[in-house]
């Protein structure tokens, strides 16, 4: 009965006062009664949740859907998260799945040879007698691990009945810590690249009228990835202990660790601020600078 698809679709759809993001309408589709429906985010609400309604819908009206199909494409992550809902896997993750460990080793994103191959370089490079990279740049990876775990916790969580009254702020802890984890990344690289650029200046400026303005340029900029690294690794801290009461408390030590490496990373990043400071004579943005870093500190 099509007029029961379409009263299924005004439940759902979020302009009837469903669900956010959801767009549906109920059809006549090859002789059968069709709920159609886009999903704009599928992360904020998810498919299966999505089909869970209309079968308690449906069952209002005495009917259950015989089958759903994809119309289009589709991403991946999103069928692995119904896969995870109905299958009731615990403490599933993606790279669980074959195809999906294939490619990431294929792209170079995960090393052969376990988790030891993927960091070994990195801290290779630290142990290594150069200068390049150093504390911040271990500052940067070690605020990004932290954000990383913040991350993996809220997402254990979100889409679990247990916590469904938080998953907005699981969400939003999610998309931020997302975009902080990049942030980091960049900056292992930046931190290392604004010290080389300190060591160039230096060496031009003796031959260079402008010298002077090349070394103080330098050393804002590496100055300003530390600090930038220091407000990152604080917002880690405080995400990650904004979850500890709405997350599942098996993973209480995992927060305990982004913490912990959230701490480190700001105790490192702002003594590479400081001392860079040493070497600006312009008292006006070392001020202003200190001022950030002890606000940091709180």
């Amino acid at each position: 009965d099509v007029d029961i698809a379409k009263k299924i679709a005004k439940a759902v759809r979020f302009s009837s006062g469903g669900m956010r993001y959801v767009k549906g309408a109920g059809f006549l589709v090859r002789g059968l009664a069709q709920v159609s429906m886009n999903l704009t985010d599928f992360e904020q609400t998810p498919i299966h949740r999505v089909f869970e309604l209309v079968k308690r819908e449906a069952s209002r009206y005495g009917v259950q859907p015989i089958s759903s199909e994809i119309v289009g494409l589709i991403p991946k992550k999103a069928l692995e998260q119904a896969a995870e809902w109905f299958l009731q896997v615990e403490n599933f993750d993606s790279s669980l799945i074959l195809e999906n460990r294939l490619a990431a080793v294929m792209g170079g994103k995960m090393a052969v040879g376990g988790l030891r191959a993927g960091v070994e370089p990195f801290i290779e490079q630290l142990a290594a007698p150069t200068a390049a990279p150093g504390g911040g740049s271990a500052a940067a990876a070690s605020a990004a691990m932290g954000a990383g775990l913040a991350t993996m916790v809220a997402s254990m969580s979100r889409g679990k009945k247990a916590y469904a009254a938080y998953e907005r702020e699981l969400s939003d802890a999610i998309a931020r810590m997302s975009q902080v984890r990049e942030e980091l990344k960049a900056a292992i690289d930046l931190d290392a690249e604004s010290f080389n650029t300190v060591m160039k200046a230096y060496k031009q400026a003796k031959d260079a009228p402008d010298g002077e303005s090349l070394i103080k340029a330098a050393l804002k900029q590496a100055t300003n990835v530390p600090l930038s690294v220091a407000q990152r690794a604080r917002e880690v801290m405080t995400v990650a202990e904004l979850l500890g009461p709405i997350t599942n408390p098996n993973m209480k030590s995992d927060l305990t660790t982004a913490v912990a490496l959230g701490r480190a990373a700001l105790e490192g990043a702002l003594a590479n601020v400081e001392i860079n400071l040493e070497s600006i004579k312009d008292q006006g943005f070392v001020a202003d600078t200190r001022h950030k870093a002890e606000a940091l500190r709180t």
